[in-house]
């Protein structure tokens, strides 16, 4: 059962495009004092996931639009919310690239339900507190991270894949210097860690996009001789 002296059900979102899966998930985890919400399509529940705001994610990797794994990479950018997946592929190439990837735990379909409650219990007792929120605000700026959206006075900003994964980086670490050693590696990867150029190019453009002033930037702030970080308010 789920704890009783929670003040609330622990939330559990389900994704999985079976609706006989869905349907046995909901009755099980709401006999033992869970409260569910599902999705049936990765997208859902990407906009599930941040609006919900569950304990744990039931996530499974045959989806109809996106790969589970596409899914679990999307979310790990912005919440550390236990996912355990739930997948008929048992080889172990798969378990082993959804760990990788994020997942905290690998249960094989077909499941029973003590065993997946079990497992249950296990990721709500290992979880840690998750991020305030899904969008992150300073000033006019606003950077929707489980949508990918980014807004400028209420306009969306077009910003490339690359200048978003930088953003990216400087939103989920705000506050922190990140050197740009560490923004290389995890933009460009480690074979770029002398490209300080790359940096100056794409943090300009970013400072373009988003600040008053790109001259004077209120919230891409540089470190000198160390690297940059977004000032939190």
């Amino acid at each position: 059962m789920n704890d009783p002296s929670s003040k609330t059900p622990a939330k559990v979102l389900v994704i999985d495009d079976e609706p006989q899966i869905r349907r046995l998930l909901r009755v099980t985890l709401e006999s033992n004092g869970y409260s569910v919400h599902d999705a049936s399509s990765g997208k859902d529940g990407l906009v599930q996931a941040a609006q919900t705001r569950p304990e744990v994610i039931l996530l499974d990797l045959g989806l109809p639009d996106w790969d589970g794994v596409e899914v679990l990479k999307r979310i790990r950018e912005w919440s550390r919310v236990p996912i355990i997946i739930l997948s008929v592929r048992d080889r172990e190439n798969d378990k082993i690239v959804a760990l990788d990837a994020g997942a905290d735990d690998y249960v094989t379909k077909p499941f029973s339900s003590g065993e997946l409650l079990a497992r249950l219990r296990t990721a709500l007792r290992r979880s840690q507190p998750q991020s305030a929120s899904a969008v992150f605000r300073r000033g006019k700026i606003e950077v929707n991270l489980a949508a990918r959206i980014v807004r400028r006075n209420g306009a969306e900003v077009k910003l490339t894949p690359t200048e978003y994964a930088l953003l990216r980086l400087l939103v989920v670490h705000a506050g922190k210097v990140l050197t740009h050693r560490q923004l290389l590696t995890e933009v460009w990867g480690p074979n770029a860690v002398e490209q300080t150029h790359y940096l100056r190019v794409h943090i300009a453009h970013l400072r373009e996009k988003l600040e008053e002033s790109a001259a004077q930037p209120k919230w891409i702030i540089t470190e000198p001789g160390i690297g940059y970080r977004m000032l939190e308010e």
